[in-house]
C-alpha cells in the first residue's frame, strides 16, 4: 500500500478539477477554491507546497462579484513557472453575468504576478478577426512542450441566437492557441471584445442535428493531448493531436459518446474547407482532420464516458459499461486494432475519480469502490495501491516524476463540508 497524507485543511474548498496540478519541479500544487456557486463567483487561484502545507494566492481577480468575473480549473505549464485557468469577462455584471460564453483563458507567470496575460482574443463584432474567438473557453490544457493550449468552447453570438429562435445552435466543440502570433482586435476594449496573446481556432465541426448512423457531431468534449508529444502516424512521423469525446446519433437517433482524434497542423493560421459552425465564418484550419475511433453504438449499454491516451500516443483508454452494466477500462490502438477490455471490477469505475496514465510507467490509475488502482499494461494486471477508503477520492492528479498523486476528498467540518487536497506516495 501507499502512504496517504493530507495537505490542506482550512475551511474553504481546494479543487483540483482533474487537470495538471503540479509545478514543474512538483513542489507545488494549483488549485482554485470556487464553491457552489461556481466559477463565476470565485474569488482566487491558489497553491500548495506538497512538503510544507504552505499556501499562496498566485491570482485574484480584480471587481469580484457574485456575478463574475470569476476564476477557476487551473493547470501548471509543464516546464515554466505559468499557470492558465478559466477568467470571466471583465465586464460581468448582473444583467449579464459569468457563462460559458463569457469567459477566456488567462495566464499568470509567477515571476511577473501583476501583468496576467490574457490567452485567447475575443470579437463579437463580424466579421470575426482571425485568430480570435467570439465566446468563451474552457478547460485549458498544455501541450509538453508549452507551445500549444487546447480548450473546449462556446459561442457568444450562437448563444444568442439559440435565445432568440429556440433553436438549439450554441454547441459546445474544441479549439487550440498557439503562442506563434498575438492577435489585435478592432472593436477592443468595449469589454466585450480584446486583444490576445496567443492565435486561436476552432477544430472540430459540430452540427445541431447529427445524421443517424454517421460520424456527424453535435457535441465536442472530454478532451485532452493525445500521447506526450503525439502519436505515430503511418509514416513514421509524429502527429500532434488531441483525443475527445463526439456525440454523435445511433441509427435510431439516440446520442450517443464515441471517441475521436483531431489532427492538430503545425500552423493554423490558414482557414481549411470546413467550418465550426454552419452559418458563421469560423473556419477550421487547413490540414486539421478528425476521425472516429469507437463505435459502441450496437453493444447492450452504448457510449464512452471518459478518455484519455498513453505517453507514447500508440493507445486510446476510455471508460465504458459492460455487459454485466459496470464501466471498465478498456484500450484502442490510436491507429485502429483490436479493442480490448483491461478491467473486470465487480463494482463499476467511478468516472470523477479520472483515468490518468502514471508518468514513467506503462500503467492507469483509476478508482473503484472508493480505492485507488494501478493497471500495469505490461503485465495486463490491476492491484489496489490503497484500501477501502471512507470518502471517495477523485481528481486524480500524478506529479511529473509518476512518484506523488494527488486527488480530492470531500471532509465534513461541522455543519459544512470542503474539498481538501491529499498526496499518495511510494
Amino acid at each position: 500500500m501507499w502512504t496517504e497524507k493530507q495537505i490542506t485543511f482550512d475551511a474553504k474548498n481546494h479543487d483540483l478539477d482533474d487537470n495538471d496540478n503540479f509545478s514543474p519541479d512538483n513542489k507545488w500544487l494549483v488549485y482554485d477554491i470556487r464553491d457552489d456557486a461556481g466559477i463565476g463567483a470565485n474569488p482566487a487561484i491558489e497553491k500548495v507546497n506538497v512538503e510544507t502545507g504552505e499556501m499562496v494566492t498566485i491570482y485574484q481577480p480584480h471587481n469580484q462579484t457574485a456575478f463574475g468575473p470569476g476564476c477557476g480549473a487551473a493547470s501548471y505549464h509543464p516546464t515554466e513557472n505559468k499557470v492558465v485557468f478559466i477568467h470571466g469577462l471583465f465586464s460581468c455584471s448582473e444583467e449579464n453575468p459569468y457563462h460559458w460564453w463569457r469567459r477566456f483563458g488567462m495566464i499568470v507567470d509567477e515571476s511577473q504576478p501583476d501583468k496576467p496575460i490574457v490567452l485567447d482574443a475575443r470579437d463579437v463584432q463580424p466579421p470575426t478577426t482571425p485568430g480570435a474567438l467570439r465566446g468563451g473557453t474552457h478547460r485549458h490544457e498544455w501541450s509538453a512542450d508549452g507551445q500549444w493550449i487546447g480548450f473546449t468552447y462556446n459561442d457568444a453570438l450562437l448563444a444568442q441566437k439559440e435565445a432568440e429562435t429556440g433553436k438549439r445552435v450554441n454547441l459546445r466543440t474544441l479549439g487550440v492557441s498557439h503562442n506563434s502570433a498575438s492577435v489585435s482586435v478592432k472593436h477592443a476594449g468595449s469589454g466585450e471584445n480584446f486583444d490576445g496573446a496567443w492565435f486561436s481556432a476552432l477544430i472540430v465541426q459540430v452540427v445541431s442535428d447529427p445524421e443517424p448512423g454517421s460520424d456527424e457531431i453535435s457535441r465536442a468534449d472530454g478532451d485532452r493531448w493525445l500521447g506526450t508529444h503525439g502519436y505515430k502516424s503511418k509514416d513514421g512521423t509524429m502527429q500532434q493531436a488531441r483525443t475527445f469525446l463526439g456525440h454523435v446519433r445511433d441509427a435510431q437517433g439516440n446520442t450517443v459518446k464515441e471517441v475521436y482524434v483531431v489532427d492538430v497542423p503545425e500552423r493554423i493560421d490558414e482557414p481549411g474547407d470546413e467550418l465550426a459552425y454552419k452559418d458563421t465564418n469560423l473556419y477550421i484550419p487547413k490540414g486539421v482532420k478528425w476521425r472516429r475511433i469507437t463505435r459502441t453504438a450496437e453493444w447492450p449499454k452504448p457510449g464512452v464516458k471518459r478518455v484519455t491516451s498513453s505517453p507514447d500516443g500508440a493507445l486510446l483508454s476510455f471508460l465504458a459499461t459492460d455487459a454485466e452494466g459496470r464501466d471498465q477500462l478498456f484500450l484502442i490502438p490510436t491507429m485502429g486494432g483490436e479493442l480490448k477490455q483491461v478491467t473486470h471490477q465487480k463494482k463499476t469505475l467511478e468516472m470523477d475519480g479520472g483515468i490518468r496514465w502514471r508518468p514513467g510507467h506503462n500503467m492507469i490509475s483509476y478508482v473503484c469502490d472508493n480505492t485507488i488502482w494501478l493497471y500495469s499494461v505490461d503485465d495486463d494486471t490491476s492491484y489496489a495501491i490503497t484500501p477501502k477508503f471512507q470518502i471517495k477520492p477523485y481528481n486524480l492528479s500524478w506529479s511529473h516524476d509518476g512518484n506523488v498523486l494527488a486527488y480530492n476528498k470531500i471532509l465534513r467540518d461541522g455543519e459544512e463540508a470542503f474539498k481538501q487536497v491529499f498526496l499518495l506516495t511510494n
